[in-house]
């Protein structure tokens, strides 16, 4: 039986919360005015490491760095 119940409008767009919650993020930080905007920005970059995994074992990670001006 479905539900009929309200969705969420993100999920109504065809996005993921986490989508959602980044064009957010981006709107406000776009609104905020000089020193916070460059403060903001500056926390704005993301650092991961992606592993590959071979015969059950990672291997050496790669260090990623993404942020909006790549």
């Amino acid at each position: 039986m479905a539900s009929t119940a309200a969705v969420p409008f993100w999920r109504a767009a065809g996005m993921t919360y986490i989508t959602y919650s980044n064009i957010c993020a981006s709107l406000v930080r776009g609104c905020l005015k000089e020193p916070y905007k460059s403060d903001a920005a500056s926390r704005e970059k993301v650092h991961f490491a992606v592993s590959k995994w071979a015969n059950g074992k990672p291997e050496k990670p790669t260090i990623r760095t993404d942020s909006p001006d790549q």
